[in-house]
């Protein structure tokens, strides 16, 4: 199937390494141009010269943090002054620090408020006249199965994530007749550093090894496995594609069947 996205242009943030980086490639491999962001030099050095090599796209390495909510701006600049304009956003970034309800810091509530909800929605606003004038876009938000059944000890990403729930599925109505779709995209346990920091949390709480909370969750999926970077990045590639252009204000599981729910 021909996606449709040989000369599209992408920026793809927290792009040097997990689902971003997976995400990223797979827009390459079907032939669009990346802009990728992160904090992360060399490892986007890296993976721009890797994709341009493998795939004979241009690729864009741009050093930013989302959690500078002023540099937003900046990056959507040189992301369009690289790339000549950008159709395609990937929002996405690390998951903010695990706890429970009991103990959230009302500190920490404001200062990932900052970097998880107004800088994305910040950088998105910034791009979106452009989609608009070629009356076509998309705007994929990388979320969390939180979205859907709010996750145990992690109170900042359950209580976040759902005011970007709010904002996609509004937004989604509100430019969808232009040709721009919004989507989010659910992973569930995707083998990432995050899965394993996750993990992490868990087995000093319980005193489980990693390896014992890591196999315990698998068995707890219908799959009866985590999932594969690269599988979520092909869901990703779709979305963004011109054959998934009546879906839109969604979110799409990635989840090998983990959330029970209907």
């Amino acid at each position: 199937m021909d996606l449709g996205l040989n000369g599209r242009r992408a920026l793809v943030l927290g792009a040097s390494r997990g689902l971003g980086r997976a995400i990223a490639t797979a827009l390459a491999a079907e032939g669009a141009a990346v802009a990728l962001a992160s904090r992360n030099r060399e490892a986007l050095a890296a993976l721009a010269a890797d994709l341009s090599a493998r795939h004979g796209v241009a690729a864009h390495a741009i050093v930013a943090d989302v959690a500078d909510e002023a540099r937003m701006d900046v990056l959507a600049e040189e992301a369009v002054l690289r790339l000549g304009g950008v159709d395609i956003l990937v929002l996405n970034h690390g998951g903010p620090p695990v706890g429970p309800a009991l103990e959230l810091s009302l500190e920490a509530l404001k200062e990932q408020f900052a970097r998880m909800v107004v800088a994305p929605i910040r950088l998105a606003m910034r791009l979106l006249p452009g989609m608009r004038d070629r009356r076509w876009g998309r705007i994929l938000t990388i979320g969390s199965s939180g979205m859907i059944q709010p996750l145990p000890n992690m109170v900042l990403s359950n209580t976040l994530r759902g005011a970007i729930v709010g904002w996609n599925k509004t937004l989604a109505a509100e430019v969808a007749a232009e040709g721009i779709t919004c989507n989010i995209l659910a992973p569930g346990a995707i083998e990432t550093d995050r899965l394993r920091e996750t993990a992490g949390f868990e087995a000093k709480r319980t005193g489980a090894s990693l390896d014992e909370v890591l196999a315990k969750r698998a068995a707890t999926i219908p799959a009866g496995r985590l999932g594969r970077p690269e599988e979520f990045g092909a869901v990703a590639a779709f979305l963004a594609s011109d054959r998934a252009a009546y879906i839109t204000g969604s979110i799409v599981r990635v989840d090998g069947g983990l959330i029970r729910c209907v």
